[in-house]
């Protein structure tokens, strides 16, 4: 089966809160949500890790067919042990890729984030997203040259709404 290289952010978002599972939308995908001129090719979360929440995101995860991104081409899954580790699970789904993060490099969970996230809603759903002023901060931090390179956006972004309140 190929898998797009792609996510399809809208489908990923849907699968996760049509299910329950408690995440917040951080990365690249925060990036677009709040209106920045980028684009990402996948869906960067920090899931709640909870017994009852890992339950709910490793059902939606086996229904995608999730499977680590492998050089190999191994066919690794994910598992409950996993999502309730402290690293990140870089996987790809029927959907596109898909990064689960138990917590960021700076060390901070699903709990520590709550309160620096908006929530985003339409008629159908309501997502937990990082705030511009956390995800900026947390870009600055990783010293990654394409983190880097969005920095300037966001804070241009930033900028233009506390100008406009």
């Amino acid at each position: 089966m190929t898998r797009p290289k792609q996510a399809d952010l809208a489908a990923l978002i849907e699968n996760l809160t049509s299910a329950g599972v408690e995440y917040i939308v951080v990365g690249g995908a925060a990036a677009v949500l709040h209106g920045a001129p980028t684009s990402t090719i996948d869906l960067d979360i920090v899931h709640r890790q909870t017994a009852d929440n890992v339950s709910r995101l490793l059902s939606v995860l086996t229904r995608l067919d999730a499977i680590y991104r492998d050089p190999a081409g191994r066919r690794i899954v994910p598992t409950e042990h996993d999502l309730m580790g402290k690293g990140q699970l870089n996987l790809i789904t029927e959907l596109g890729p898909l990064d689960s993060l138990c917590r960021l490099h700076d060390g901070r969970g699903f709990d520590e984030l709550i309160p620096h996230t908006v929530i985003f809603s339409d008629e159908e759903l309501s997502i937990c997203v990082l705030d511009l002023k956390t995800l900026i901060e947390i870009k600055e931090s990783t010293k990654r040259p394409r983190d880097q390179l969005i920095v300037p956006l966001l804070a241009a972004l930033l900028e233009r709404r506390s100008e406009n309140k």
